[in-house]
């Protein structure tokens, strides 16, 4: 997967001795479309223990996939999973159904997905949460059948990302954190039949934005072990 704009790359997860069931239904869906693409189950369990050893490296998450490479003894293995992207009409929807409702946005940014939103965009034919077909995965090892143990360990550590963060979603479904961000500016703007801005919708939007960089913050603080300043809070 070539460099893609809107791409962010996350940090190597350290081992970890188990890895708690996903807190959020758009996890746990996630999961689910993980095991729908598996060929089997020994490669589910390879694949997972791969990304409890904390044996992929910095994930890059990006509009229409994944890429990492996994280390598996002596080898590493080049891993990009692909994901289906929204056509333009259907991210325009989706961004619409995000300003519909006040809360949706800063939901969205403070680590939530309203499951009303993706029941929204379902019935105006966007769908958000891929099912395992959809997951179409390529590695750089000998494995016959994707998605290999590598790609599987590449799905799994994903999961856990947008677990925490449903934007991460968005992003592979092609509508990264500030096209969002700068599509509802341009939606607020041309709702004014004067061109200007709604101020009061502007600053909603900002506001939001500002919590989730002061959460993400934090977060990766706390992932570190490091101390979060008080400040932050």
């Amino acid at each position: 997967m070539t460099e893609v704009p809107g791409a962010v790359t996350h940090p190597r997860f350290p081992a970890r001795r188990s890895v708690p069931r996903p807190a959020s239904w758009w996890g746990r869906a996630w999961q689910r479309a993980v095991e729908e693409s598996a060929y089997g189950e020994a490669d589910l369990r390879a694949g997972r223990s791969l990304a409890r050893a904390g044996a992929v490296g910095q994930v890059t998450a990006a509009p229409g996939g994944l890429l990492a490479a996994v280390r598996e003894g002596d080898d590493a293995w080049t891993t990009t999973v692909r994901v289906p992207v929204l056509a333009p009409d259907e991210v325009a929807i989706l961004v619409e159904l995000v300003a519909a409702e006040a809360g949706r946005l800063p939901g969205l940014l403070a680590g939530d997905l309203p499951h009303q939103l993706v029941e929204d965009a379902e019935e105006s034919g966007v769908e958000l949460l891929p099912y395992g077909g959809e997951l179409a995965a390529e590695c750089t090892c000998a494995a016959w059948t994707p998605p290999c143990p590598h790609a599987i360990a590449l799905l799994s550590q994903a999961g856990w990302l947008l677990d925490r963060d449903p934007l991460t979603l968005l992003l592979l479904r092609g509508l990264p954190r500030e096209d969002l961000l700068a599509g509802l500016h341009a939606r607020v703007r041309g709702a004014d039949p004067e061109g200007g801005p709604d101020e009061e919708t502007d600053a909603d939007v900002e506001t939001a934005h500002d919590a989730a960089l002061r959460a993400a913050r934090i977060l990766d603080r706390l992932d570190r072990g490091a101390e979060v300043p008080d400040h932050l809070f």
